[in-house]
């Protein structure tokens, strides 16, 4: 199985991204089955204990117990990853989470599929083609992934003084400092909204490689100047989140 991948991002930059290991992964799914039976467990339990009450009905406690015990399992998978950035609980607690396989956030329409295609990795048992898969190409990818265009890597913690671009709460602080953007593209949002969103997960290099071929060329076109203790990032926060509000995007 490969253990990094390198890619070209949009912007030119190459980024190198750790995919999770096997281990890594089944210690995740390993964690998920116990708790989804646990809170299925617990749940049949309350329900049988309001049956008892005549609180409800307890047809209606088996049939949701059936539900659950055929259903449930990928509404959980599919619930977080789409909801959770690409983590379950137990993604979280191995140290891993899916993303697209260009290295961006996973979108719900692919952790829906993902996890739709989970019953073709366990064929014929034991998750054999799952693995035949991983092992065989080279994002380390199962069947789902390949279907879906996902890869499962290591989660790699952000430098704690920067977050991910809050572009939909609120207004930014840093927005009456941008100018105006008249002339601004389409494609540069695009550009600035990618960078925004990778810029906490890249090595300190690539950082700055990233400031200096995505930012600072559209400052000087776009005229935004500098301030003093204000990292490019939060400014181009700013004008995605500016942009993103004149235009109707966010």
């Amino acid at each position: 199985m490969a253990q990094e991948l390198i890619l070209l991002s949009p912007e030119k930059t190459v980024l190198s991204i750790r995919l999770a290991s096997l281990a890594s992964r089944v210690l995740a799914h390993v964690l998920d089955l116990f708790i989804y039976v646990v809170l299925v467990a617990a749940t049949y339990m309350v329900l049988g204990i309001l049956s008892v009450a005549n609180a409800i009905d307890m047809q209606a406690v088996n049939a949701l117990f059936m539900f659950l015990s055929l259903s449930g399992l990928f509404l959980y998978f599919i619930l977080f990853e789409a909801l959770w950035n690409g983590q379950t609980l137990g993604k979280k607690a191995a140290g891993i989470r899916v993303r697209m396989a260009d290295g961006t956030p996973v979108t719900p329409q692919a952790a829906i599929g993902r996890n739709l295609v989970r019953p073709a990795d366990l064929l014929p048992t034991a998750y054999f083609l799952g693995l035949v898969a991983m092992f065989t190409n080279t994002k380390s990818q199962r069947i789902g992934d390949l279907a879906a265009n996902t890869i499962v890597v290591h989660d790699r913690r952000p430098q704690p003084i920067f977050q991910p671009a809050p572009y939909v709460l609120g207004e930014h602080r840093f927005e009456s400092q941008v100018g105006d953007l008249t002339g601004m593209t389409l494609a540069e949002y695009v550009a600035l909204k990618r960078f925004c969103d990778r810029y906490p997960e890249l090595s300190a290099a690539s950082q700055g490689r990233f400031v200096g071929e995505v930012w600072d060329p559209f400052a000087r076109r776009r005229g935004v100047p500098s301030l003093p203790g204000v990292h490019p990032l939060q400014l181009a926060e700013a004008v995605v989140m500016k942009y993103g509000r004149i235009h109707g995007l966010l």
